[in-house]
C-alpha cells in the first residue's frame, strides 16, 4: 500500500510510468455525466497492473477485474488526503484500495440533508465539556457551550449594558430597543424579533400540541411549558428568592418578584407613563387605555381583560371555591383571597404606608390608601368627568346614568346601585322589624 501511494503524486498521476492526459479536466463544466470518465481504457498502462483507476461509468471489463457479477452504481468519486479514492452516496461511503476492494463507513441517513457539502463525514463528538460531559462536534460549539460554565459574558449591549455570552444574543436582544421583528407569519402577518417565536406561534394555526400531561392529559405546544405545567402536580418551585426565600415554579416569576425587593419597573406605558414590573402587566395595563377584553364568558358572555379574571368569575357560575382556610373552613375562589383571610387570624399586617405608617393585610388596600396622599383619581366618568379613586367607585356612579339597581331586597323588593346600600337597609328597616317583632328572619341573620 505504501509503495504505491508514493507512486501516486499529488494530482493523481504515476510517478513509475506518465500516462496519457485527459485532453480536458475530469469535471468541466461542459461535460455531461455520461462522458465523464476517471481515466478511458486505452489510457491504461499495461505495466501497471496494481495501479486501480476508478471510474464513474463502470463498465463490462471492470466487473471482471473486480471478480463480482452484480452491477456497480454510478456514484461520483473523491480523492482522500490519504491517496485512495472515495464513492459516495447519501448512506455509506465506499473507500475503494488498490486492490479493488472497498470499505465501509456508516453515517446517519439524514447526514446528506443536514451537511449538504462538508469534507468531514465522521458523526463523532470528539470534543467532550469537563464540567458535564456534554459532547460536541466541532471545537467552537464546546468553547461555546464552556462559557455557560464559566460565567463569561464578552458581549454586551451598547444601549443598556446588558452582558450575553454570545454575540448572536446581542443580536437579538438589540432587537428589544430597535422594535425590529424580521420574521413574519405568513398565516396572519403577526411578526416576531425571533425565529424559535415564530416557529411556536405557527403552531397556533396548526392547532399542533405534541406534549401531553402523563398526570392530567393536557396538552401543550412547547416541551418547556409542560415541564412548567408539571410542576403544578408535583408542587416542586425551584426557583427561590435569596432576599425573603419565597419560591417559584417559573424563573420569569421569580425575577417579577425580585423587582418588588429592588423596586426596578423597567416596562413603561408609552400612553401614560405608568412604569410596570413585567411586561405581561404592561400588557394588560395598556387594554385600560384600549378597552380590550379578549377573554369572554361563554356562559353570560361578559369580557374580561385578563383570562385569569375570567376563571375566577366563571366560578361564580359554578359555585366552585376550591381554596379552604384551615383555620375555619371558610372557602374561597381565589387563592389570594385565602391568604388575605388568614390574616385575619393570625393579625398580620405586611404592607404598610411610608407616607402615614397605617397598615394594611392586603396590599390592594395599601395601594388605594395611598392614593389618599396622591390625590391620584385615575377613573374618569365619560358622562359627567368625575373622577375617582378606584374603579368599583367608577362602576358605582355609573348607575347612576344609566338607572341601573342590580342589589334587590329580597323582602320588600326594593333596588339599589350598590351593595352596600342593600346591606344597609336591611339593617335598618328590616332586621329592626323583626327585633321590635321579637322575631328573626333566618335569611338576615348574619347580617
Amino acid at each position: 500500500m505504501e509503495d504505491l501511494q508514493s507512486d501516486i503524486s499529488s494530482d493523481g498521476s504515476s510517478g513509475r510510468s506518465t500516462p496519457e492526459r485527459c485532453p480536458r479536466p475530469l469535471y468541466s463544466p461542459d461535460s455531461s455525466e455520461e462522458d465523464v470518465n476517471i481515466l478511458e481504457d486505452n489510457q491504461v498502462d499495461e505495466q501497471d497492473e496494481n495501479l486501480v483507476y476508478v471510474k464513474v461509468e463502470v463498465k463490462e471489463e471492470a466487473d471482471e477485474v473486480d471478480g463480482r457479477d452484480d452491477k456497480v452504481e454510478e456514484i461520483p468519486v473523491e480523492i482522500g488526503t490519504d491517496g485512495r479514492y472515495r464513492k459516495c452516496n447519501m448512506e455509506k461511503h465506499h473507500i475503494i484500495t488498490p486492490d479493488g476492494e472497498t470499505e465501509d463507513d456508516e453515517i446517519p441517513e439524514d447526514y446528506a440533508e443536514e451537511n449538504p457539502i462538508t469534507p468531514n463525514h465522521s458523526a463523532e463528538k470528539p470534543y467532550s465539556c469537563n464540567k458535564c460531559r456534554k459532547r460536541f462536534t466541532q471545537k467552537s460549539f464546546l468553547q461555546r457551550h464552556q462559557k455557560w460554565h464559566s460565567g463569561d459574558k464578552p458581549h454586551s449591549c451598547p444601549v443598556c449594558g446588558k452582558c450575553f455570552t454570545q454575540k448572536s444574543d446581542v443580536i437579538r436582544h438589540q432587537r428589544t430597543h430597535t422594535g425590529e421583528k424580521p420574521y413574519p407569519c405568513f398565516k396572519c402577518g403577526k411578526c416576531f424579533s425571533q425565529k424559535s417565536f415564530l416557529i411556536r406561534h405557527e403552531k397556533v394555526h396548526t392547532g399542533e400540541k405534541p406534549y401531553a400531561c402523563s398526570e392530567c392529559g393536557k396538552c401543550f405546544t412547547e416541551k418547556s411549558t409542560l415541564v412548567i405545567h408539571e410542576r403544578s402536580h408535583t408542587a416542586e418551585k425551584p426557583f427561590s428568592c435569596s432576599e425573603c426565600g419565597e419560591c417559584f415554579p417559573r424563573k420569569d416569576s421569580l425575577l417579577t418578584h425580585q423587582r418588588s425587593h429592588t423596586g426596578e419597573k423597567p416596562f413603561s406605558c408609552s400612553v401614560c407613563g405608568k412604569c410596570v414590573s413585567s411586561k405581561s402587566q404592561l400588557i394588560r395595563h395598556h387594554r385600560i387605555h384600549t378597552g380590550e377584553k379578549p377573554f369572554s364568558c361563554p356562559i353570560c358572555g361578559k369580557c374580561f381583560t385578563h383570562k385569569s379574571n375570567l376563571v375566577y368569575h366563571e366560578r361564580t357560575h359554578t359555585a366552585e371555591k376550591p381554596h379552604s382556610c384551615p383555620e375555619c373552613g371558610k372557602c374561597f375562589t381565589q387563592i389570594g383571597n385565602l391568604i388575605s383571610h388568614q390574616r385575619s387570624h393570625s393579625g398580620e399586617k405586611p404592607f404598610f404606608c411610608a407616607e402615614c405608617g397605617e397598615c394594611f393585610s392586603r396590599k390592594s388596600s395599601l395601594s388605594r390608601h395611598r392614593k389618599v396622599h396622591t390625590g391620584e383619581k385615575p377613573y374618569t366618568c365619560l358622562k359627567c368627568g368625575k373622577c375617582f379613586a378606584e374603579k368599583s367607585h367608577l362602576v358605582t356612579h355609573e348607575r347612576i346614568h344609566t338607572g341601573d339597581r342590580p342589589f334587590s331586597c329580597s323582602h320588600c323588593g326594593k333596588s339599589f346601585t350598590d351593595k352596600s346600600d342593600l346591606v344597609k337597609h336591611i339593617k335598618r328597616v328590616h332586621v329592626l322589624a323583626m327585633e321590635n317583632g321579637s322575631q328573626q328572619d333566618p335569611s338576615i341573620a348574619d347580617i
